[in-house]
């Protein structure tokens, strides 16, 4: 099992931040999650982006970067980190197979994930500088995050104080208030798609399953741990179940442990179905107040599914000292900045992989028989 596949490891409480093996490290280049069900299809609303340009080709080929050393190994090929050899700078690129995109029912999702990657722009969101393709291989240029996950950052402090919960949980808040006010729904929020920049700040990334619903869509997708229950059932869902999984992630950032865990994918389901948490004592009143209107299978009463829609989660008296205009322009101290040396590539807080001797990147002179399902690329 590679680091970015198969499921949630680890059996209680105290340890499962410790040995949870996360399928998806950094910019994710696999989905070990649940696939796109091919057979439902909706009908098709008109995109409010419609008038936006989202090209993403034709800015940069292979030639314009060097290579240094893979960040992150998946099931549909890797990324490594490069240097611009016009400006120096360094940058992630993610590149997927696209054979395996194709073998592995992915194509919409990663078209997806380049269109709503161009669309988003966001103190909190990564950036997408460009796209381009091979005959094998498709390439996407972002920026390179160099802090780490806020995975591994829980995984070292087990679990985090309420005010550093808190502070990640309101920058994590703007971004999906925005993705939301674009229509956008992300559908992955979890600490390893959170990654931290060299102040502290963090940066959404994997929009592997972002998709623009203008009212609602069927697609089973998501990491067991924090897919809603609608999404399970196999329901009509909407923007609600960022919601959840955003309760799903508050709850874990301070206790170190997910709610409905389970080693076995389909006893999650069915404890995700059951809905019933056990809370632990030291958590306060208004954090408990929170999670109990955000983990809530009642649409309903699901806060940021109501009329008052994401004011009514930055309203509520847990973020009551939070001051949203100043976060959101990166001016208020982050509780931890990592250890690490800027504008150097450096690349301390990820785990080494072994490196690819024979990369396919760059061929242009053989038959390429997907090229037509990438076309954007």
């Amino acid at each position: 099992m590679t680091s970015m596949e198969g499921v949630v490891q680890g059996t209680d409480m105290d340890n499962h931040a410790a040995t949870k093996q996360h399928q998806q490290q950094i910019y994710n280049t696999g989905k070990p999650n649940l696939k796109e069900n091919d057979s439902q299809v909706l009908t098709k609303k008109i995109s409010r982006h419609s008038d936006k340009d989202t090209t993403t080709k034709g800015k940069y080929t292979l030639n314009d970067f060097q290579i240094l050393r893979t960040l992150g190994t998946g099931s549909f090929g890797r990324v490594h980190l490069t240097r611009s050899v016009h400006n120096g700078r360094f940058y992630a690129m993610k590149v997927l197979k696209k054979e395996r995109v194709v073998n592995m029912k992915q194509v919409e999702h990663t078209n997806d994930e380049r269109k709503m990657l161009k669309l988003s722009q966001h103190p909190f969101i990564i950036r997408m500088w460009g796209t381009f393709q091979d005959c094998h291989n498709l390439f996407m240029i972002m920026d390179y995050i160099e802090g780490g996950e806020l995975f591994s950052l829980l995984r070292k402090s087990q679990r985090f104080p309420t005010p550093v919960a808190k502070f990640y949980a309101a920058e994590v808040f703007l971004a999906i208030e925005y993705l939301h006010n674009l229509d956008i729904i992300y559908r992955d929020l979890k600490p390893e798609n959170i990654l931290l920049d060299k102040n502290g700040h963090i940066k959404l990334t994997d929009f592997g399953f972002a998709k623009e619903v203008t009212d609602v869509t069927y697609t089973l997708c998501g990491t067991p741990d924090y897919i809603a229950p609608e999404v399970v059932a196999t329901k009509p869902y909407n923007k609600s179940v960022d919601w959840w999984s955003f309760g799903i992630l508050i709850f874990e950032m301070l206790t170190g442990y997910t709610p409905f865990y389970d080693p076995t994918p389909m006893k999650t389901y069915e404890n995700i179905l059951n809905g019933t948490i056990t809370y632990p004592d030291y958590l306060p009143p208004d954090i408990l107040d929170l999670l109990q209107k955000l983990i809530v299978k009642d649409l309903t009463q699901r806060l940021g599914n109501l009329q008052g829609g994401s004011d009514d989660v930055k309203n509520h008296p847990w973020f009551k000292e939070v001051i949203w205009e100043r976060l959101l322009s990166r001016d208020i101290e982050t509780p931890y900045e990592p250890p690490i040396t800027s504008g150097i590539g450096d690349t301390s807080q990820f785990d080494r992989y072994p490196e690819d001797k024979d990369l396919d990147y760059g061929i242009s002179d053989v038959a390429d028989p997907y090229g037509e399902l990438f076309q954007d690329f």
